[in-house]
């Protein structure tokens, strides 16, 4: 039960059902999600340690993400794409090699609808980690894209940049193939690095708050 009410929590923080900044209590999330104090309490220490809420002298409140921290997030994950990418050209089965092209292929059909980019391109980098064969990379991608996938636009919104990432994993996919570690772990990281520089942009874009 605590496992389950933390992933209900954790889903409402990350798909903004829950704001940033929006106090949380035992009792009223006990209430919300029909359980006892019991399992919120386990599911908040969870989420503190995921750095999903803060605790602060009033109590526990979703923290907030600054634009700084996104981009340190971003700067990380060029790292980690670029390890897993390399691992997966080392590693991966004939098995992870079709999954991965069937990302591919999914991401081309994906249309013009934003949120079906960005959960197309999501679903290719997860191929690409799970081919590295390796927990630990793993789960720290999954750890910082939770820290992403709370804001509501993505870098995949234009056209040119969407071109431009399909042609960019293709070129990752060859190298995978022809288990060109060296290649591979470049281009994921160059990828990375053109989503980090689109981020950016886009948060110069955006009017003040």
């Amino acid at each position: 039960m605590a496992t389950s009410v933390y992933e209900r929590i954790r889903d409402a923080i990350v798909e903004g059902r829950i704001a940033p900044g929006a106090p949380l209590s035992e009792n009223g999330l006990a209430k919300d999600f029909g359980t006892s104090r019991t399992p919120v309490r386990e599911a908040l220490h969870r989420l503190e340690i995921e750095a999903l809420v803060e605790r602060l002298p009033r109590g526990v409140q979703v923290r907030e993400t600054s634009p700084e921290e996104i981009i340190d997030i971003y700067d990380v994950r060029i790292t980690l794409e670029g390890a897993a990418a390399r691992a997966a050209a080392e590693r991966a089965t004939e098995f992870d090699q079709r999954r991965l092209r069937a990302a591919q292929e999914a991401m081309r059909a994906a249309g013009a609808d934003p949120r079906a980019r960005a959960r197309a391109n999501r679903q290719f980098h997860e191929a690409v980690w799970s081919a590295s064969h390796s927990p630990t990379l793993v789960d720290l991608l999954h750890r910082l894209n939770v820290h992403l996938v709370r804001y509501p636009t993505t870098t995949l919104e234009g056209d040119d940049r969407w071109a431009a990432a399909l042609d960019e994993h293709e070129a990752m996919l060859d190298a995978i193939e022809a288990r060109d570690a060296a290649r591979a772990r470049e281009i994921a990281e160059a990828h990375m690095t053109a989503a980090r520089e689109v981020r950016m942009r886009m948060y110069a874009q955006a009017p003040a708050r």
